[in-house]
């Protein structure tokens, strides 16, 4: 399925401008033009992505299927407003796009947008009067909702039916929540009115950043055009001192969706929502309004959900274990999310094994981060991730006692390079921990330059799906040395390195400022030669991950780079030890059998499935809500299940962290 994935601010959904009448329902539509910059910056974005990404894009018809293709994908990925003639018209653009790049030209991308606004206009104004029908909801109808494997509608009949079907849906899924049928339609016409609003919010320089932003995600999909406007929201988001609920946004269709949470974060910290959930509306405070946001750009989204310190955002979700869109409605208190969120934090855990007590020491660190203006200004106490998990070593170690060590990276999408670097430098002798290739074929070692081991007792690393980066060259390190074990999921594969371009430094116009590029330009190895990039880490004991690699990795989009090795680099192992692995293996397989964490987290990747499987919804209320309730009734058995199992063990479960240990802990025997 297409996602886009936003740190909160990068912009993939653009709508229309609309010039409103006195009645909201009565729109001209006005037709988007290119301003007078955009030829020029379109020229600029394809020679940036010819000459200095690290693939050096080809510009050719290749690329201009591609781009076609992608450009429709994005503008209308549930396939519901582009009809099929429309499609077969676009066409004729197949094999010149790539000559337009070269010439500056966007009028084709600007048609094909301004299409999309008057299929827009045609399918809310037939909603509006389709709301004003009555609706059978005995019938034995049913909606395609996996829209990724949908055509464009054949003909207008189809096209109608498509929007009939669509919109019974929204109904039931608003009467299974417990309202009457007069306040779901007023819901969904107040709905399609907010969307209208957002519409109107839309410039050209919108339109420009959306089908150039696909333009760059050929590239691969951690290149990106910014306008000004994002530039300057990026650039913030950098400082790490937003005020919100703390989680990584994503849109797929038409719903806003968590790709993952902060660590620590007020997202986070109330357990209320998880990574996959949707967003379907936003209200401010404990008696705000519910603003609907389906279909609306990612970054009016985050404008929604972030706000002050302290005060109360109230989200409509739908949990991702949902077999039929059940909604429910959530309360997070805003707070500021800055450095001292993300820095390293230790704890002990006192295990009785085999009549002997032992005490193992974790240290959860949710990035890697350090506090560049503190150290530039000769701040002796600036922060850092290596000198933050130095000190925790010592108080775990040293003061309370631990004999081992676990450094959990789950969910640490990364940060400084530098960082990974000096923390790998903690546990081995010197030698290179990372290699960096870049677009002229130039490898060069990063490397601790330390002969000093701070610890060198057992360890092992924590790692899941969204585990990446420095992260990944972390882990990868430990595991080429053969320091330590690395326990968990798969990682994500982000092996590459970005640089920003400021497009100022190539064009001057009228003191305007054009935006920016952050491209690709060079990738990560590992120092056993192989690339961090697509594969990722694959842990030495890999648990079951309910997020599929090629969804949620960087397998998800069929532009990323590919994996590919180079000679490996002069290191040497860790005293030369190898881990039991097969023993290892078979033990943990047989404490699995009869473990209640571990069944039910593969209950959870079958009902995930099961969910993503399921390609058609039934239009019957009846055998909805009967499914509802079916999935209510099991979410609360296995609520009350796992809560007394809690009471009986009077432990807080962490699956993959208390396996981790069990496992650490055998090395040590």
């Amino acid at each position: 399925m297409k996602k886009r994935v936003s740190t909160l601010f990068l912009l993939f959904f653009v709508f229309q401008q609309f010039v409103y009448a006195n009645d909201s329902t009565k729109i001209t539509l006005k037709n988007f033009n290119p301003e007078a910059q955009h030829p020029m910056v379109y020229q600029l974005a394809g020679q940036i992505l010819n000459s200095y990404h690290y693939r050096k894009l080809s510009i050719d018809d290749r690329l201009s299927e591609n781009l076609l293709n992608e450009y429709l994908k994005n503008i209308d990925p549930s396939k519901v407003y582009f009809l099929k003639q429309d499609i077969e018209s676009f066409a004729a653009y197949k094999h010149e796009l790539d000559d337009d790049i070269m010439q500056g030209k966007v009028d084709k991308l600007y048609d094909i947008y301004n299409r999309y606004q008057k299929r827009v206009q045609e399918r809310i104004q037939f909603t509006k009067e389709l709301l004003q029908t009555n609706f059978d909801f005995n019938a034995n109808d049913s909606f395609l909702t996996n829209r990724e494997i949908a055509n464009w509608p054949e003909n207008y009949s189809a096209y109608d039916l498509l929007w009939k079907n669509k919109i019974k849906l929204e109904l039931l899924q608003l009467k299974t929540g417990g309202k009457e049928l007069k306040t779901c339609v007023a819901d969904l016409n107040k709905r399609y009115d907010n969307l209208l609003k957002q519409m109107s919010k839309s410039k050209s320089e919108d339109v420009f950043s959306y089908f150039t932003n696909t333009l760059a995600e050929i590239a691969d999909p951690h290149t990106n055009y910014f306008s000004p406007r994002m530039a300057e929201d990026f650039n913030t988001s950098m400082s790490l001192s937003l005020e919100g609920i703390g989680a990584t946004l994503q849109t797929e269709n038409e719903y806003t969706k968590v790709r993952d949470v902060v660590k620590g974060g007020p997202a986070d910290r109330s357990k209320l929502i998880h990574a996959n959930d949707k967003i379907i509306a936003v209200g401010q405070g404990k008696d705000g309004e519910m603003v609907n946001i389906l279909d609306w750009r990612i970054d009016d989204v985050v404008s929604l959900i972030r706000g002050k310190k302290g005060t109360i955002v109230k989200l409509e979700i739908i949990p991702a274990e949902s077999t039929n869109n059940k909604s429910k409605v959530i309360e997070i208190t805003r707070d500021k999310i800055v450095l001292e969120d993300q820095s390293a934090k230790g704890s002990i855990k006192q295990i009785t094994k085999n009549g002997k007590t032992v005490k193992v020491g974790i240290i959860a660190l949710p990035t890697f981060y350090i506090d560049f203006a503190g150290m530039q200004k000769g701040d002796p106490n600036y922060k850092s991730t290596t000198r933050d998990v130095k000190k925790l070593l010592k108080q775990l170690t040293q003061d309370s006692g631990a004999t081992s060590i676990i450094i959990d990276l789950r969910n640490n999408g990364g940060g400084s390079l530098q960082e990974a670097v000096e923390l790998t430098g903690l546990f081995i002798k010197k030698g290179p921990v990372v290699q960096v290739k870049d677009a002229m074929g130039s490898i060069n070692s990063e490397s601790d330059k330390d002969d000093k081991i701070f610890w060198d007792g057992p360890m092992a690393v924590l790692v899941n799906r969204f585990s990446a980066s420095a992260s990944e060259i972390f882990a990868a390190a430990i595991q080429d040395y053969k320091r330590g074990l690395i326990l968990g999921e798969k990682t994500y594969g982000k092996g590459t390195v970005q640089n920003m371009i400021d497009l100022n430094q190539f064009l001057m116009i009228d003191g305007q400022k054009l935006g920016q590029m952050k491209i690709t330009i060079a990738k990560f190895y590992r120092v056993s030669g192989g690339s961090t990039q697509h594969k990722g880490v694959i842990p030495d004991i890999e648990f079951p991950s309910i997020f599929a690699s090629k969804e949620y990795g960087e397998e998800a989009s069929e532009y990323a780079l590919p994996y590919d090795e180079i000679k490996p680099a002069t290191y040497t192992l860790y005293n030369g030890k190898n881990f039991p692995l097969t023993l290892l293996k078979a033990n943990h397989d047989k404490r699995m059998k009869s473990n209640d964490e571990y069944r039910y987290l593969t209950e959870d990747i079958e009902n995930f499935n099961a969910a993503k499987n399921k390609h058609y919804t039934t239009l019957n209320e009846t055998s909805f809500k009967a499914q509802s309730d079916a999935d209510e009734i099991k979410k609360k058995a296995r609520e009350e299940a796992r809560k007394k199992l809690k009471e009986l063990t009077k432990i807080e479960p962490n699956l993959i962290l208390d396996e981790g240990i069990e496992i650490l802990l055998e090395t040590t025997n």
